[in-house]
């Protein structure tokens, strides 16, 4: 979904490119991409869950001690070491469209290992990804029962499920904007996310993040949060809405390549406040995603805050067994449904078993 800005007195980029009115959030430059798959064989390298950034062996999640500090790296859901970040890109190319750049890791849960790392590193804006983030600094001093408040839970619910910007704008406002990203970061070991500009507070969706970064999180949620925060973050993610509650369309990439269980949280961005084709729960997207070619990698980036984006990450399988996180950004001018109909195109086309692909 599209960000949502806090009210405040306008400031200007900090790029040289020209933020989008309002809805804006940070991307990548368009460069086009190469998708690698881990060849067999390939050493295993296991991502890790939250951290006070240094590296080591994870340690169990520990609840958060009563009156324990927000900020702290070691309250709440606990935390534990970062591993390693993704190892290198194996020789198998996987064609996009052309023009998009994307960013793909994959991670397979019950084998441990990787089954693509794809632009791993490449940093994109994150659009309503970051809403993963929002949702565990809201947990993470709540502990150790790590009880909602009824009057916030229907909040949560709608800003993961149907990913809500009005939702998600009261608890960025009430945990203090950029500070929720610093903190998740150090929390989480995450090596290339970045909060929005010092002069863009307001802006959660100005936020850097990658795909490795996204896997890091979903690692964390599933293997290392306590339950009662990985029950209410993925229960709600797994009952994902077809249409956001902006209308736009969020059934392309994961939802609309998998057969169920699979779990989602999208994002989407550059595309206006309101979409040329209203979401309507008996609707499905176009195919046609045009013509597919390969690309080299590129070198790191900066993100780009105004091209389109769409973003598409969650889990696919029994016991939630594969991590996916496929972020993209598409060129100037691209309509939304071309772009939901490419990226879940690429998204159809990965490398995991037919058995659990749609169709």
């Amino acid at each position: 979904m599209l960000s949502t800005r806090v009210t405040q007195p306008a400031a200007p980029p900090t790029t040289s490119s020209t933020l989008p009115p309002a809805r804006g959030v940070a991307g990548a430059r368009r460069v086009r991409f190469v998708l690698s798959a881990v060849a067999a064989g390939l050493a295993v390298l296991v991502l890790a869950g939250c951290g006070s950034g240094d590296q080591g062996t994870a340690q169990p999640a520990q609840p958060a001690p009563s009156g324990s500090a927000a900020g702290s790296a070691s309250a709440g859901l606990g935390a534990t070491s970062a591993a390693a970040g993704p190892s290198p890109s194996g020789p198998v190319t996987v064609a996009v469209p052309v023009g998009v750049t994307a960013g793909i890791v994959i991670f397979d849960r019950q084998s441990g290992t990787f089954v693509v790392q794809q632009k791993a590193s490449w940093r994109f804006r994150s659009a309503s990804l970051v809403k993963l983030l929002i949702a565990l600094d809201y947990f993470w001093d709540r502990g150790p029962s790590y009880t909602v408040p009824a009057a916030d839970r229907p909040k949560l619910d709608i800003m993961l499920r149907s990913s809500d910007d009005t939702a998600a704008t009261g608890f960025w406002k009430a945990r203090g904007q950029r500070e929720i990203v610093t903190r998740m970061v150090q929390r989480l070991g995450l090596q290339d996310t970045a909060p929005p500009p010092a002069n863009q507070p307001g802006y959660w969706g100005y936020t850097a993040v990658s795909a490795g970064d996204l896997v890091r999180v979903y690692q964390y949620i599933l293997d290392k949060a306590p339950a009662p925060v990985r029950d209410v973050i993925m229960g709600d993610l797994h009952q994902s809405t077809k249409c956001g509650t902006d209308r736009y369309d969020q059934s392309f990439g994961i939802p609309g390549s998998f057969r169920k269980p699979w779990s989602a949280k999208q994002g989407w961005s550059g595309f206006g406040d309101n979409p040329a084709t209203p979401c309507v729960a008996d609707a499905s997207l176009p195919v046609d995603a045009g013509q597919a070619h390969f690309v080299d990698a590129a070198t790191p980036n900066q993100p780009d805050m105004s091209g389109e984006v769409l973003h598409t990450t969650g889990t696919v399988g029994d016991g939630d067994r594969y991590i996916v996180a496929v972020l993209s950004v598409h060129p100037n001018g691209t309509q939304f449904a071309k772009a939901a109909a490419a990226l879940t195109k690429l998204t159809g086309s990965l490398p995991l078993p037919a058995a659990v692909k749609a169709g």
